[in-house]
Formats: C-alpha cells, sequence, structure tokens
C-alpha cells in the first residue's frame, strides 16, 4: 500500500505544475493572438486536460471494461459541471462571452442527445456510433477554429505586451503541461483505484466517482489555477469543451476501437442506473449551468452552491446502491 500512496502523491505533484504551465501557455497563446479565452479554453486546453479520460477509457474498453469507459465518460460530464465548473461561480461569481459559449454548449446538447438516444434505444454502443461521435468532434473544431479567425481582436494592456514570452515558449510551456497533467493523472488512476478496490469499492462505482474524479482532476487543477490567476473564462470553456470531448472524443476513440454496451451492475427500482439517474443527472447539471449564463451572460453563486450540492447527493447515492 505504501507504493500506491507514494505514486499517487506524486501524480498530484505532477497535476500541480503541469496545471500551472498549461494554463500560462494558453493564456500566453490567447494574448499573442487575440483570441477569447473561452474559446482557447473550449478547444487547446480541453484537448490537453481530456488526455487523462481518453487513455483510461481506450485503455478499458481494449481491455473488455467496457463500463469503466462508459461511466468515466459520463462521471467526467457529471464530475466537470457539478464539481469542477461549480467552483467558479460559488468561489469568484463571473461574466461569460455569451456570444463565445454558444457554440460548444450547442455542440455538447447535440453530442449528448446522440449519446442518450442510443444508450435508450440500442443499450450498444457500436463503432458506427464511435465514428459518428469523432464526426461531431471534427466538425466542432473546424467550426471553432473559424470563430477564432473571425473573432475581433482584444485590447491589451503595455504590461501585458512587456511580459509576453516568445511563441516557443509557450508552446513549450503547452505541450510539457499537457504532459504531466497526462502523466499525473495516469498514476492518480492507477494508484488511486488499487486503493479504493483495497477498501472494497465495486468496480462501475470507481468508474462513476473515483476514475472520473481522478481523470476530471486535470479539469480541476486547471480550473483552481485559472481561477487563483484571475482568468475565469478560461476555467468554463475548459470544463464546458471537456464535457463535449468527453463524449464524442473519449467515447467516439472507445467505441471505435471496441464496441461495448452500457453496463448492467447497478439497477434502481428494478431499473439500468445509467438511465434512470446517471444520464438524467449529467443533463440536467449542464442544463444548471450553462441555460442561466446564456441568459443572463454571468454565472451566479447560487448555482456553484447548487451544483456542489447535486455532486455530493450523486456520489452518495452511488456509494449506497
Amino acid at each position: 500500500m505504501l507504493i500506491p500512496v507514494l505514486l499517487f502523491s506524486v501524480g498530484l505533484v505532477c497535476l500541480i505544475k503541469g496545471g500551472d504551465w498549461f494554463v500560462d501557455g494558453a493564456t500566453g497563446i490567447a494574448r499573442r493572438f487575440h483570441l477569447p479565452e473561452l474559446l482557447i479554453g473550449a478547444t487547446v486546453v480541453s484537448i490537453g486536460t481530456t488526455l487523462p479520460e481518453v487513455m483510461v477509457s481506450t485503455t478499458s474498453a481494449l481491455s473488455g471494461h467496457g463500463e469503466i469507459a462508459y461511466g468515466n465518460a459520463i462521471g467526467s460530464v457529471i464530475c466537470n459541471t457539478a464539481l469542477i465548473a461549480a467552483l467558479t461561480p460559488a468561489l469568484r461569481p463571473c461574466g461569460v462571452d455569451k456570444a463565445a459559449l454558444r457554440t460548444p454548449v450547442a455542440f455538447f446538447f447535440a453530442a449528448a442527445a446522440l449519446y442518450a438516444g442510443v444508450a435508450y434505444t440500442a443499450g450498444y454502443f457500436s463503432r458506427i456510433v464511435g465514428f459518428a461521435l469523432l464526426a461531431v468532434f471534427v466538425i466542432y473544431m473546424f467550426v471553432t477554429v473559424r470563430q477564432m479567425r473571425g473573432a475581433p481582436a482584444e485590447a491589451q494592456e503595455p504590461d501585458e505586451a512587456s511580459r509576453e514570452l516568445p511563441l516557443w515558449k509557450e508552446l513549450a510551456l503547452l505541450v510539457v503541461g499537457a504532459a504531466l497533467i497526462a502523466l499525473g493523472a495516469h498514476l492518480l488512476v492507477d494508484n488511486g483505484s488499487l486503493i479504493a478496490k483495497a477498501l472494497g469499492v465495486p468496480e462501475s462505482v470507481i468508474a462513476l466517482t473515483f476514475v472520473a474524479l481522478g481523470t476530471s482532476l486535470p479539469e480541476l487543477v486547471t480550473a483552481i489555477t485559472s481561477l487563483a490567476k484571475g482568468h475565469s473564462a478560461l476555467s468554463l470553456g475548459n470544463v464546458i469543451g471537456a464535457n463535449l470531448f468527453n463524449l464524442v472524443l473519449v467515447s467516439g476513440a472507445s467505441v471505435a476501437l471496441s464496441p461495448f454496451s452500457i453496463p448492467q451492475e447497478s439497477m434502481i427500482a428494478g431499473k439500468n442506473a445509467s438511465l434512470v439517474m446517471d444520464i438524467p443527472v449529467m443533463f440536467a447539471v449542464m442544463l444548471l449551468l450553462t441555460i442561466p449564463a446564456l441568459a443572463r451572460g454571468k454565472l451566479a453563486r447560487w448555482q456553484g452552491i447548487t451544483l456542489l450540492g447535486i455532486y455530493a447527493a450523486f456520489c452518495t447515492v452511488q456509494f449506497t446502491m
């Protein structure tokens, strides 16, 4: 048990430092090319912080553990929204760029509708579904890049220009930060799962809670780092982009490599727990986060507190089923 605990600690250090460098690189690039931070967060930062989910889910699917890949995707969306994104309004309510928010939100709900439709009607994710999800990812990136090119230039303060790093250093911070995040998450998930199993936690619950939280730690570290550095928009964009990528990139890659059925381990009132609780909660928390933001152009503290309460209740139910 000592070695897993030590490796778990090393992974945490890698995540913290990697998140710091990754945010510095991403915000530096956003300033250099006068791009909205929310768009940078919803693309470049989201891809980097979603790497752990991609690795965990594809490995799980290929090794015959589709329930982990499935639970990790949905669990990560719930964790990202009701825990990580909730920190932004709960600690520091802020305004949001409604125009920049519309595209990732629209793509998320379109992908979630496709994902839920397959789960409720077929209960089986075929290779065709995987390729369809990956196609949504490609279309989203194309649309977002076009938006970035047409985005109005943002004013830059004189002191910001003087602190600007060379482009190669910003890219290096981005790449090295992403690598440290991926390594740290890998160490945390592998060794954290060993610790959880030693405590007798079921695999299906681990996927929806512990593995989902573990692979979402990059988003958590990025969110905390972004808040500390005053980049709330980057944090929100990262979470929404990561949620979309969990469905279209993480699940898409996993299903394309190895199709799987939805897990049948947990039941509520004789019904599949995923269909009764997990998918509805995923939609509910995203609606609670995004609809008020799109309507009023800001995030309120009540949203953050409510989302945190929902996540606590969700985890409690998972461990008591």
